[in-house]
């Protein structure tokens, strides 16, 4: 049961959202978190962060992450399914019945007219995500050197390659650091 509302709330999702998945962010977190309580807001963003590293499309990656938080490999699969079948459905319904539907004036107007749209739905979640996000001198400096990297010409999987090393190394740190805190912590409690 719970595998059909998922299909059915991604289904929604799919088929209200438009340009991409960072637009479904507002209203998947809106089903997800607010409305049906299935996962915590904190675990929620997690979520954004984990589907951005996968490889894909982001939309389809949220969709399999937060579907299988919820109810195991068949949430996964409902999700999926629920996230991909409006589009699935209304680019068959364009290719049967439109040809060079590009040249119609009407499409080009409603397509000009959602792009506004779209920009709202990509921001509101990026301002959230701003406004949650704890700042730090590598939040500003790894960006803006990632920048300037790519603007010289580095290759920006060399800089992934580079991010993903160093953050490992990073978080190694972290978890030593954290250890020989604990543990003299432990000594003096001995003491």
């Amino acid at each position: 049961m719970l595998a059909l509302q998922l299909f059915k709330e991604f289904f929604k999702v799919g088929a209200f959202t438009f340009g991409g998945g960072y637009a479904m962010i507002s209203i998947v977190k809106t089903t997800l978190v607010d409305k049906h309580k299935w996962i915590a807001e904190k675990e929620f963003w997690d979520s954004i962060a984990i589907a951005q590293a996968l490889p894909g499309v982001f939309a389809i990656n949220m969709a399999l992450y937060t579907g299988y938080k919820i109810n195991g490999k068949l949430g996964a699969a409902s999700a999926i399914l629920g996230a991909v079948c409006p589009s699935l459905i209304i680019i068959m319904l364009i290719a049967s019945f439109f040809q060079n539907i590009n040249e119609f004036q009407t499409v080009k107007d409603i397509f000009s007219g959602i792009r506004p749209c779209v920009i709202a739905l990509i921001l509101a979640p990026g301002l959230t995500m701003l406004k949650k996000a704890v700042p730090t001198k590598y939040t500003f400096i790894f960006p803006l050197a990632a920048c300037v990297l790519v603007c010289l010409g580095v290759s920006p999987i060399y800089i992934i390659i580079f991010a993903i090393l160093f953050g490992i190394f990073a978080a190694k740190q972290v978890i030593k650091k954290a250890q020989t805190i604990e543990s003299q912590e432990e000594k003096e409690e001995t003491k």
